[in-house]
């Protein structure tokens, strides 16, 4: 069988690419290894956001009385937060594969390997096509360490598919995925300890942000051990884990009732059959140039599996940077702009450059300052723990960086994104009106406070 386009993987780079590619009259098959929708639908962004979900709603259940809500009890059924998060899964998988059919994509349902630079495998069937995409995501990864492969070692997957509230959890790893389920599970009753090897949770986040994010969260109930090198996993005479950590050059050990393994994710590049291609890929993935072609003209890559930047909506941005280049036309995609968020409470939202980072390019900056305690909507909300950092370059006065820790702060820092697409100083930016009573004032506010 032949098609204009194969794609291999079918996660939000796979399969939407997919669908723009038929729209434009393309033959396109997918080949979808496991469920639509991938790691993110599946696994990933989804599943876990249904879960903050049922963790704000039980916090402000704790916090009625704050609210005028006297003499309130009640209990977490954890089978129906499951099914709640099953039931949107579901739901929003139906809809890829509606899409999917509408479009008239091909979906083979059964894993890809190359047999050569233009011909595929899947489940003994041999599929040709004139280009082909590579979409296979990621796989989680662990720590190299002894104990490491004990069945008491969960990852992200396992976590999610737990049927029970852990009373103890220790997560090894403080960076997006582990602080989400450190949020999630101290919210829903969980003594959570997280043990990070670098000085800062969340290591890619500006580091303002990241020191009142530990302080918020420690507050809260949540054990944050930073520049903490885990050595051992071990489960005692009592099916207790017991993590054996070195901290400033001493050993240390913290015992829990499970065990959540958030290091990172790692491209999936197994079972491709790269080499017959001739597609150069290392563990690190599978590197391509600014237009997402890899070293064989006619393959691409995109998403977690190029290791650029693990992002549902990095690998949809990539896709469509492919199929331009497929159809011989240009784009203004700004891969330099991705808004990236951590769904803890508070959450966190970022675009652009940090005040580290402009440091190392010796970029001259104006910063702003403002706190959610003095916007009228956040109080008004109970949601006063927060921060928004602008950072503006003094040489064009543009903003190229901003940093949020609050209520909305996804959405916020989207709104910035917005901005610093369309190259807007911070002039420009003191001439805009923001309505009131809103959230989006702590922008307005740090503009004003920007020297």
């Amino acid at each position: 069988m032949k098609a204009d386009l194969l794609i291999i993987g079918a996660g939000p780079g796979g399969y939407e690419t997919a669908i723009t590619a038929a729209r434009q009259g393309k033959s396109v098959i997918l080949f979808n290894g496991d469920k639509l929708g991938g790691t993110c639908l599946n696994e990933g962004c989804i599943p876990t956001k249904c879960l903050c979900r049922n963790a704000e709603v039980v916090t402000l259940f704790k916090e009625g009385e704050k609210y005028g809500i006297d003499n309130f009890t009640f209990t977490l059924d954890y089978n129906k937060v499951l099914s709640r998060k099953i039931e949107v899964v579901e739901s929003l998988r139906g809809g890829v594969e509606t899409m999917l059919n509408q479009a008239k994509v091909k979906i083979v349902n059964a894993k890809a390997s190359f047999k050569d630079a233009k011909t595929l495998i899947a489940d003994g069937q041999e599929y040709e096509g004139d280009r082909i995409i590579i979409a296979t995501g990621s796989v989680s990864k662990s720590l190299p360490i002894p104990g490491h492969d004990l069945k008491c070692v969960m990852d992200s997957t396992a976590l999610l598919n737990l049927e029970y509230v852990p009373d103890k959890l220790t997560i090894i790893g403080g960076g997006v995925i582990g602080m989400e389920f450190a949020s999630i599970f101290s919210q829903l009753g969980s003594k959570v300890t997280v043990i990070e090897y670098m000085k800062q949770i969340l290591p890619p986040f500006d580091s303002d942000i990241a020191k009142r994010l530990k302080q918020v969260l420690t507050k809260k109930g949540i054990n944050i051990i930073t520049g903490a090198a885990a050595k051992e996993i071990r489960q005692n005479e009592f099916y207790e884990i017991e993590v054996t950590y070195e901290l400033k050059g001493k050993e240390e050990k913290v015992i829990s009732s499970d065990l959540l393994m958030a290091v990172g994710r790692a491209p999936r590049v197994e079972g491709l059959n790269l080499e017959v291609a001739g597609v150069k890929y290392s563990n690190k993935g599978i590197p391509v140039d600014d237009f997402m072609q890899t070293n064989i003209p006619g393959i691409f890559a995109i998403g977690d599996v190029n290791g650029r930047m693990m992002l549902a909506h990095v690998a949809t941005a990539q896709g469509e940077r492919a199929l331009n280049v497929i159809n011989g036309l240009n784009d203004n995609l700004r891969f330099d702009l991705i808004p990236s968020a951590v769904f803890t409470v508070p959450e966190c939202g970022m675009v652009g450059k940090t005040e580290e980072q402009c440091k190392e390019e010796k970029i001259d900056i104006m910063t702003g300052t403002s706190f959610f305690r003095a916007n009228g909507k956040a109080m008004a909300m109970g949601e006063t723990d927060g921060i928004c950092k602008l950072i503006f370059s003094k040489e064009t006065g543009k903003l190229i960086g901003a940093h949020i820790m609050g209520v909305e702060a996804a959405d916020l820092a989207q709104q910035c994104a917005d901005l610093m697409n369309r190259d807007t100083t911070l002039g420009e930016m003191r001439e805009i009106i923001f309505g009131h009573p809103t959230v989006s004032e702590v922008i307005l506010s740090a503009v004003k406070a920007t020297k």
